[in-house]
């Protein structure tokens, strides 16, 4: 991959430019995930901190996950856009939230996570290796 890839919140207010590969890509299917995303699950992409310049004002809310850890999410004060989510056990990692990109082309998720509390309809993802928890 290694090219620059682009994203930001609905509105346009917060943007962002990755330049490196992710180190993982993920699904999570936590009850935090689900309510965050408003969805079945989180599709995320795990990048080095140093390769991700944000621009634009971000509103963060601290959390503590499934798994016990500090989470914050951070997220678009207009318009409510879940964009990344710092974990402060991991400062060097960020996990931005693939549907932010402008082009998703590229991702293709390696881990499933939290399954034990993924919604029974969601199918398996072929090449994906799957975990009840987290296994990290």
């Amino acid at each position: 991959m290694n090219d620059k890839k682009t994203g930001g919140c609905l509105c346009g207010s917060v943007r962002y430019e990755l330049r490196g590969d992710p180190v993982k890509t993920m699904i999570c299917s936590c009850k935090n995930c689900q309510r965050t995303s408003g969805s079945a699950l989180s599709t995320i992409a795990l990048v080095k901190r140093s390769d991700l310049t944000v621009t634009g004002d971000l509103r963060e809310y601290a959390y503590t996950g499934d798994s016990g850890g500090a989470l914050e999410i951070n997220f678009c004060p207009n318009c409510g856009s879940p964009v990344i989510l710092n974990f402060p056990a991991m400062p060097d990692i960020v996990s931005v939230k693939v549907g932010s990109f402008d082009n998703t082309d590229w991702y293709k998720p390696d881990i499933s996570i939290w399954n034990e509390t993924g919604q029974n309809w969601v199918p398996e993802y072929e090449g994906c290796v799957s975990f009840p928890k987290n296994p990290g």
